[in-house]
């Protein structure tokens, strides 16, 4: 016999009956060590640069990546994620800063490592900051994304930031075999510890555009539908994520997140062991905090809900803007 013919001996309301009632039967935790904080770094020095789309996230300078560290320590966030914002004249067509020894992530690892050894400090590998064209890539003479000569700076960057002390590599934009070349050149540079979270799963979204404005990676022509996949596919993100398993994945990554919770839940039922990380882009935290501005929503009822859908739909840690506010409102 169903619940529903069941009533009146069933009744499920008891087990809402009150706040201690609904905590000790509740299926999904979400705690601040499931929650990754993203940091834009720039070059210079004393910078912080307000984000105009992204109310409450700026752009710093290597020197203030450990007040930033502080502040997430405290509130229990266990580890960040650095997205390096070179100065335009530091830009080229082959994205060389981006695996300088001398450059802002590089400095920024060295710096966060030193200042806070227990904090875990990933870092996203890709090329698209670094161009002065804006794609992921090196592009041939028809302005096309070639694939197998990117891996070649995918690899340095990797070894770079390995050198710097990251924990964990991330590389993210969709390039085929780019998991697979960065373990042997980690691998081969004595970099064995050092563990690959892949963007195996990132959709061509219209969620990133406050990020690309953080970030200064815009694309200055076209887009990158010819790498990133297509938002009406499900199929191919499950062959997407086992082939980043099976060139060496430490972790798999879905972005964004709350579009795309059914692609959270295929990937994390398609790899069971595989810790998997849903990425919540800066356009869902920027539609959050402009209606909260606004006064149209609760933004801590609305912020934390959120972050537990993604935890529901199977996501282990989630990288997140609200990464600060949240690990604090769930301390309180």
């Amino acid at each position: 016999m169903t619940d529903a013919g069941q009533f009146p001996t069933v009744r499920l309301r008891r087990l809402r009956s009150s706040e201690t009632m609904r905590r000790m039967v509740r299926e999904t935790l979400l705690r601040p060590e499931h929650l990754i904080a993203p940091i834009f770094v720039t070059d210079g020095e004393n910078v912080v640069e307000s984000i105009e789309s992204m109310h409450g996230i700026n752009r710093v300078s290597v020197d203030g990546v450990t007040a930033i560290a502080d502040e997430l320590v405290a509130a229990g966030v266990p580890a960040v994620i650095l997205f390096g914002v070179p100065a335009p004249d530091r830009k080229d067509p082959h994205g060389k800063e981006s695996y300088a020894s001398g450059g802002a992530v590089q400095r920024a690892i060295r710096a966060l490592k030193a200042h806070a050894p227990d904090l875990l400090v990933i870092t996203d590998v890709c090329m698209c900051e670094y161009t002065s064209h804006g794609h992921c890539g090196i592009l041939d003479d028809q302005q096309y994304l070639i694939n197998d000569e990117t891996l070649e700076s995918l690899r340095r960057i990797a070894v770079s930031h390995a050198q710097a002390g990251a924990d964990v590599v991330a590389p993210s934009g969709m390039i085929d075999g780019a998991v697979g070349a960065i373990r042997v050149a980690l691998d081969n540079a004595g970099h064995a510890n050092v563990a690959i979270m892949a963007y195996a799963v990132k959709y061509s979204s219209a969620y990133y555009g406050p990020f690309r404005d953080a970030a200064g990676g815009a694309p200055a022509f076209s887009d990158r539908r010819t790498h990133q996949l297509d938002p009406a596919n499900r199929g191919i993100a499950l062959r997407e994520s086992a082939l980043d398993v099976a060139e060496g994945a430490d972790f798999l990554m879905v972005k964004p997140a709350l579009a795309y919770l059914d692609i959270v839940s295929a990937v994390s039922a398609a790899h069971p062991g595989v810790p998997l990380v849903a990425y919540n882009v800066s356009g869902e935290y920027a539609m959050v905090k402009a209606a909260a501005a606004a006064g149209w929503i609760d933004e801590r009822a609305v912020v934390l809900e959120s972050l537990t859908s993604m935890r529901r739909a199977g996501a282990g840690m989630i990288i997140t803007y609200h990464a600060k506010d949240a690990a604090r409102w769930l301390k309180d």
